[in-house]
C-alpha cells in the first residue's frame, strides 16, 4: 500500500491547456523519489499539487488513505525547501528553524528541545545565533533543511535545493541530504532537471515529458533499460536505427540489414527502434564473423582525454562511437562496427 497517490491528476493555467494530464504517481513510505525532466515537462507543477499550492481541476491526491486534494497547505504538516531557501534574513539560524514550531503554539522548552536536536543534526549547532546573510550557501540550504524537518513532516518535498550552489558543494550536498532522508526516514518528493544529481540520491525516478511520466522506475533500470525514446536521449543514448521485427529477436533494419536483439521488452507494434550507447558500440576487425555487424567510415574524430569519440556514415545513418586511446583512427578510415544483441535497447 503506497503512503501517497497522484490519480489522474489534471491541471491547467489558463482553463484550456493541461499542464498535467490524467497524471498517477504512487510513493511508498521511506522512499526518496525524484521528478526528473526539463524545463517546462511538468515536474515542478506536480511537486505544487503535492504540497497543497495548487488544486487540480481533475483527480484526486491520496495521502495515507485521506482524499488531501482540497486540504489547504497549512494543514497538510508537509516539509518544504524551495530554490531559494526563503530564510527570514532578520532572523538568526535559531528562530527560523523555530518558525513553524511557533507558529503551532508549542512550548518554548520544547522548541528548544527540537530546535537544539535538529540543527545538531544538521551539524549547525555552532551557527545557531548567525543570521542568514553570515552563512554560506551550503549552511543557508541546511538551515532551509532543518526548518522543514524539525515539524516532523508526513512528507518532504525539495524543489531543485541545490541549483544556486556551487560543482563541488552540489556534490557533497546531495550527500548531505541522503544521508538526512535516510537516518530519520522520511518519504520524500525531489525535483530536479540535473539527471546525475537525481540518479545519485533517489530510490525510485518519475521521468517527465510534457505533463506525462514516460518512465517511472529504479535509476539502474532506467538508465540501462529506458522504455521510450524520448526516455532514452534524456539519459543518454544517442544511436537511434529505425526497425521493424521480423519474428522473435530478429529485426530489420533499413536496406534489410538483419539485426538478433536479446530483449526481454514486449514488441506490440511491427515497427520500433533500437537504440544503443556510444561506448557499447565496438570497432572490430575487418575479418570478424560476429553477428550485427556493420560498415562505416570516419567522418568526424574529436578528443575526449580518455577516448577518443567518432562520427562514423554507415547505411543505417550517422552512428556516434566511443573508441579507446588504443587503437586510434583518422578521418576517411573505412572500419566495421559492432553491435551486441544484448546492448540494443528497443524503445
Amino acid at each position: 500500500m503506497p503512503l501517497l497517490s497522484l490519480k489522474n491528476i489534471d491541471v491547467s493555467y489558463d482553463g484550456k491547456t493541461n499542464i498535467l494530464e490524467k497524471l498517477n504517481l504512487s510513493i511508498n513510505k521511506g522512499e526518496l523519489v525524484s521528478l526528473l525532466g526539463p524545463s517546462g515537462c511538468g515536474k515542478t507543477t506536480t511537486l505544487r499539487v503535492i504540497a497543497g499550492f495548487i488544486e487540480p481541476v481533475g483527480g484526486q491526491f491520496i495521502l495515507e488513505d485521506q482524499n488531501f486534494t482540497k486540504i489547504p497547505v497549512h494543514k497538510r504538516n508537509f516539509g518544504i525547501v524551495f530554490q531559494s531557501y526563503a530564510l527570514f534574513p532578520h532572523l538568526t539560524v535559531f528562530d527560523n528553524v523555530a518558525f513553524g514550531l511557533k507558529m503551532k503554539k508549542i512550548s518554548k522548552d520544547k522548541i528548544k528541545d527540537l530546535v537544539d536536536s535538529i540543527l545538531n543534526t544538521v551539524d549547525l549547532s555552532s551557527l545557531s545565533q548567525r543570521y542568514p546573510k553570515e552563512l554560506s550557501g551550503g549552511q543557508r540550504q541546511r538551515v532551509a533543511i532543518a526548518r522543514a524537518l524539525v515539524i516532523e513532516p508526513k512528507l518532504l518535498l525539495l524543489d531543485e535545493p541545490l541549483s544556486n550552489l556551487d560543482a563541488k558543494l552540489r556534490l557533497k550536498m546531495r550527500v548531505e541530504i541522503k544521508k538526512l532522508q535516510r537516518q530519520m526516514g522520511i518519504t520524500t518528493v525531489f525535483v530536479t532537471h540535473d539527471q546525475e544529481e537525481c540518479f545519485s540520491i533517489s530510490d525510485k525516478v518519475a521521468v517527465m515529458n510534457a505533463g506525462e511520466i514516460e518512465q517511472f522506475d529504479t535509476p539502474e533500470n532506467i538508465y540501462s533499460n529506458p522504455s521510450t525514446e524520448f526516455v532514452a536521449r534524456f539519459v543518454g543514448f544517442e544511436n537511434f536505427i529505425d526497425l521493424s521485427n521480423i519474428s522473435g529477436n530478429e529485426f530489420h533494419a533499413k536496406g534489410g540489414k538483419k539485426f538478433t536483439i536479446n530483449s526481454n521488452r514486449d514488441i506490440t507494434k511491427e515497427n520500433i527502434k533500437g537504440t544503443i550507447r556510444p561506448d557499447d558500440i565496438e570497432i572490430v576487425d575487418e575479418n570478424s564473423n560476429k553477428e550485427n555487424l556493420i560498415d562505416g567510415s570516419i567522418d568526424v574524430r574529436t578528443y575526449l582525454g580518455k577516448s577518443y569519440q567518432y562520427n562514423i556514415k554507415t547505411d543505417l545513418g550517422t552512428l556516434v562511437v566511443n573508441g579507446s586511446n588504443n587503437n586510434v583512427y583518422s578521418q576517411g578510415d573505412n572500419i566495421k562496427l559492432y553491435l551486441p544483441s544484448s546492448k540494443i535497447i528497443l524503445v
